[in-house]
């Protein structure tokens, strides 16, 4: 599961259900198959006849509910599906940038000085 996003709820939820479940149905150790570690959720399923991985799984599931939605991220996300902007759309808005910082140099809100300077390191965004 390498590379897949992790929901934190969804986290949080099947170690909480690990955790207040009777050891007849051991659920303990699910949240750890979810996270892709499948090392510990055998473990988790193998120590089930004792309340060890019962209150592993409380803590965890409070731990995934305590932890902003970024830091979840960064911790067990894999790689995120961000929308990168390809060339095209780059250079669209680099121009319409340009643009508007022409408009302000034509209007003398800025000098042209200042306008070079800003034109220069928009276009170097470009490359």
């Amino acid at each position: 599961m390498e590379g897949r996003l992790r929901n934190r709820q969804v986290a949080a939820s099947l170690a909480l259900l690990g955790a207040l479940t009777p050891g007849i149905l051991p659920l303990s150790g699910l949240h750890k198959f979810y996270m892709g570690q499948p090392f510990w959720g055998v473990a988790y399923l193998l120590l089930g006849w004792t309340q060890i991985p019962r209150i592993a799984c409380a803590i965890e599931g409070v731990w995934y509910l305590s932890q902003n939605e970024a830091g979840f991220r960064a911790r067990f996300g894999g790689t995120e599906a961000v929308a990168v902007p390809d060339k095209a759309e780059q250079v669209s808005a680099i121009a319409s940038a340009l643009r508007e910082l022409d408009q302000l140099r034509q209007e003398g809100l800025i000098s042209e000085y200042e306008f070079e300077q800003k034109r220069r390191v928009l276009l170097d965004q470009v490359s």
